[in-house]
């Protein structure tokens, strides 16, 4: 599991890491990147003495080094997004069932407690147990599949009963999927786009990129690779200054978004389990089901003494 912070660390040994700030601090001090020299148009360079007078030439830095650390934020922000969706419908899958099980045994319990003391404060929490079991429409969206208004589905009692079912999808893209991923978004990403027809076209085609990293297709992924190695490249232009200084609080007000949006996934319920186990959401959810599947024996045998003694 990576957060969007740690994504922005860098992959691996000898991999630069980027945040909004480190790119500004270089654009200020002027250090060569490879991506600036490819952004230059033909009539500027890095050796023209009379560029650095030019009044737009450091707006320019900086609103390039503002793109890259956004563009190098958002991808890190999507790939956490994605952990967690994934991570959310496959604790649905395994664990949904075993909740489900122990909300029933726990409203049958409290059914035979009224039952059992005709106490009116009992047969009052035992409907109100009762009623939250109640079919509500739409529960089979909401559940992802595992239940629909007439009881659990199939697969869900064969996890119940500890029988074979279909292996749930991954919690995360394979790292080489995550690699292309990161690739194609720098290459691709719409706020590159200088025009409009040019931002639609990548939009189109950063939308079909995301769909394949949500599948952790390596293969479709490979295939838009290709095929925006084959695709136009528009070259940058040099923007008016008020067009520049527009341009950076676009950027700083994207920012600002994504980053609400970090924080929300972050201090979401899944996200917060993401984070206890970075390195093994898996072994953290087998951990999870069998401290369900202990309550839900003990509930078995609290209600069995129950319907015993009645």
């Amino acid at each position: 599991m990576t957060t969007p912070e740690a994504e922005q660390g860098g992959g691996g040994a000898g991999e630069e890491r980027v945040t909004p700030e480190g790119d500004a601090a270089r654009a200020e001090g002027g250090e060569a990147r490879p991506e600036d020299g490819a952004a230059r148009t033909a009539g500027e360079s890095a050796q023209n003495p009379g560029d650095a007078a030019r009044p737009e030439a450091r707006l320019e830095r900086a609103v390039r080094a503002a793109e890259q650390a956004l563009i190098e934020y958002e991808i890190a922000v999507e790939t956490f997004r994605v952990e967690v969706e994934n991570f959310s419908r496959l604790h649905e899958q395994k664990l949904g069932p075993l909740y489900a099980r122990l909300e029933e045994l726990d409203a049958r319990i409290l059914e035979a407690r009224a039952a059992r003391s005709g106490d009116a404060e009992d047969r009052r929490r035992a409907e109100e147990a009762r009623a939250r079991l109640a079919p509500i429409p739409g529960v089979e969206e909401l559940l992802h599949g595992w239940m629909d208004d007439s009881g659990l589905f199939p697969e869900a009692v064969a996890m119940l009963t500890d029988q074979a079912v279909r292996p749930p999808p991954r919690v995360r893209p394979s790292e080489e999927a995550r690699k292309l991923y990161r690739e194609l978004a720098r290459k691709a990403h719409p706020d590159l786009a200088q025009e409009e027809k040019e931002r639609e076209r990548r939009e189109e085609f950063i939308t079909r990129v995301n769909a394949a990293y949500a599948r952790g297709d390596e293969a479709q992924l490979r295939e838009l690779a290709e095929e925006w190695a084959k695709g136009p490249e528009l070259k940058r232009v040099p923007s008016r200054a008020e067009e520049l200084y527009a341009r950076l609080e676009w950027l700083a007000q994207r920012k600002e978004l994504l980053a609400l949006l970090a924080k929300e996934l972050e201090e979401s319920a899944i996200g917060h389990m993401l984070q206890l186990a970075p390195d093994d959401p898996d072994g953290l959810l087998d951990e999870i089901g069998q401290q369900l599947v202990t309550q839900v024996t003990e509930r078995e045998r609290e209600l069995a003494a129950l319907l015993a003694e009645g």
